[in-house]
């Protein structure tokens, strides 16, 4: 930070005396002399300001830089406008910790007051908390919502994110509740198997909209079977996608989840991200994390308060249900800059831009040769099959693209076209998967 200045050794000293000491040493006089280093750590010499750039330019270089991404997965490749990027960068912002003393932070709080405005504009929902580590632990924190004396078990169905599930998998293994895969059947959810397998001591089902093979699902035959189960429905959503796709408010969720980092967040190499909650009204005091409310000061101005932090740890620890203690308020601060930068309209074409490219790159793949896995309806992601998936994926790379996603079994590619692709180099693609075939 650019206000920070070390202390100084004569400074060191000073505080030593204050304390009656005579060296650093001795404010650890308890702890064991075996523990303590002995000797110079294992570092190299240090270097001054040009030639520590020099090293790290040398090291960037090394990095594989795409002029096309056609993979998704869970993190995509958006369009970040430029004031996106520079407001969060400001030093009065740079900082994702939690407002402690939290009425004396005015300028965080009304930041993610706002964003959780925005984020139940986008959800339909009633409540947003100020965000969790990323999408795949807010889906685990909505599983843990779920969860009563009577209703302990989760279904996750197996057209969610891999991640995800295994990310739920181990929140319920640590809070020694069951976690049941609902089988996938033509690349959705097996509503059949799903109603077989809801119980009574079923708390709540996650689903994915549109799920992990890009594909739409079903989502409101879902939810009225869960909900006539007796248990909650958790939908977990793409957010561009929630620009023009019916919001799980319209469609009856219980509780909406997601990964944020489509809301201006670069790839970064996997974070950092944040993970968006919302729900009704009458499950608010589940949620963990912290919750912004807007009030009025003692001489009548416009204040803003943490409202409601009824699953924090630190409150009834011992009955605690989540360990969330961070609120994320950086990538928060991002994802509510470009939402109110986009605005609805902006934010609905890209999402009819990512639509309108991944169908057009589908149907150029089928004329080269591949075969479309599902027949399905998709947002901005799908599956082909075809032979030679490494050797394609392999010629794309070669001319600076990065290709789909090679899936398990090492015959299909999970595909993931945003706005930024154009069609001059969806049809490059297309070309070189067709000679790849050939």
């Amino acid at each position: 930070m650019g206000s920070y200045i070390p202390s100084s050794e004569a400074e060191r000293r000073e505080m030593l005396e204050a304390l009656g000491m005579e060296s650093v040493r001795e404010l650890y006089k308890d702890v064991p002399e075996s523990v303590l280093l002995d000797r110079p750590l294992n570092l190299p010499e240090g270097l001054s300001e040009m030639e520590v750039r020099a090293k790290l330019e040398d090291m960037a270089k090394l990095n594989r830089n795409y002029r096309i991404i056609l993979r998704g997965a869970g993190a995509y490749d958006h369009y970040i406008p430029s004031i996106v990027r520079y407001i969060p960068a400001k030093e009065e912002f740079l900082t994702a910790y939690t407002p402690y003393q939290a009425e004396m932070s005015q300028g965080v709080l009304q930041s993610i007051f706002e964003y959780q405005t925005m984020i139940c504009e986008l959800t339909g929902m009633d409540v947003s908390n100020a965000s969790v580590y990323d999408g795949a632990s807010a889906a685990a924190e909505a599983a843990a919502m779920c969860r009563d004396r009577k209703r302990s078990v989760t279904l996750i169905s197996e057209t969610v994110h891999p991640d995800v599930i295994n990310t739920v998998r181990t929140y319920c293994y640590g809070a020694n509740a069951e976690l049941k895969v609902v089988p996938a059947k033509d690349g959705k959810t097996d509503l059949a198997a799903l109603k077989e397998m809801l119980a009574a001591d079923t708390a709540g089902v996650i689903f994915q909209q549109p799920n992990f093979f890009g594909l739409f699902e079903d989502a409101e035959e879902i939810i009225a079977a869960v909900h006539e189960a007796g248990a909650m429905a958790v939908m977990s959503c793409n957010p561009i996608a929630l620009a023009v796709m019916k919001t799980p408010g319209e469609l009856g969720a219980d509780v909406a989840v997601g990964e944020g980092q489509p809301l201006g967040l670069p790839l970064g190499f996997g974070g950092p991200y944040l993970g968006f909650m919302a729900t009704t009204q009458k499950h608010m005091r589940r949620l963990p994390g912290r919750i912004v409310g807007e009030t009025v000061d003692s001489r009548g101005g416009k204040a803003y308060v943490l409202s409601l932090q009824a699953r924090e740890q630190h409150i009834r620890r011992e009955k605690a249900s989540s360990n969330i203690c961070s609120n994320e308020a950086l990538c928060a601060l991002t994802a509510g800059l470009y939402m109110a930068t986009m605005g609805p309209d902006g934010m609905a074409e890209v999402a009819r831009q990512c639509m309108a490219k991944a169908h057009y790159l589908a149907s150029k793949l089928v004329e080269a040769g591949c075969r479309l896995e599902y027949s399905g309806r998709f947002f901005h992601e799908f599956v082909t099959r075809q032979e030679n998936c490494r050797e394609i994926l392999g010629a794309l790379s070669d001319e600076g693209i990065l290709g789909g996603l090679l899936l398990p079994d090492g015959e299909s590619i999970l595909w993931c076209v945003t706005e930024k692709a154009s069609k001059e180099a969806l049809d490059e693609v297309a070309d070189i998967v067709k000679e790849a075939l050939a």
